[in-house]
């Protein structure tokens, strides 16, 4: 049996840490779980990792950070950065910087497939 692609959810907020890996599983993902960008980044896991949906507002740390020191240490990984409080620079920062999607919460799921479907086909 292949093995499922494996998507990070690297968010502070519970709920929607849930609700996202129960919708990337139930869309055929193996999603791993992350409460933090250090949680992410002491992981082993974030080496098999295809695609990473990040919170843009975390504490310490935000998405875009961590996206950053990501491809500063050339682990780039195809990024989608979800936030609740969206701001046209940042989206633009974020953007200029590589990220492929920048969401504002709450999003509908079709949107955040296609943007699964064309980081997983960067």
């Amino acid at each position: 049996m292949p093995e499922k692609t494996a998507i990070a959810v690297v968010d502070d907020d519970d709920s929607v840490r849930e609700a996202l890996t129960g919708l990337l599983g139930s869309l055929g993902y193996r999603p791993v779980a992350f409460g933090s960008p250090a949680e992410f980044l002491n992981s082993d896991d974030r080496r098999g990792v295809a695609c990473m949906i990040a919170d843009m507002q975390m504490p310490k740390m935000t998405g875009l950070e961590l996206y950053n020191r990501l491809v500063a240490s050339g682990e780039a990984i195809p990024t989608i950065l979800i936030t609740a409080y969206p701001n046209q620079i940042t989206r633009g920062h974020a953007l200029q910087a590589g990220v492929l999607c920048y969401l504002t919460k709450p999003f509908c799921d079709k949107d955040l497939i296609a943007c699964i479907s064309a980081a997983l086909d960067s």
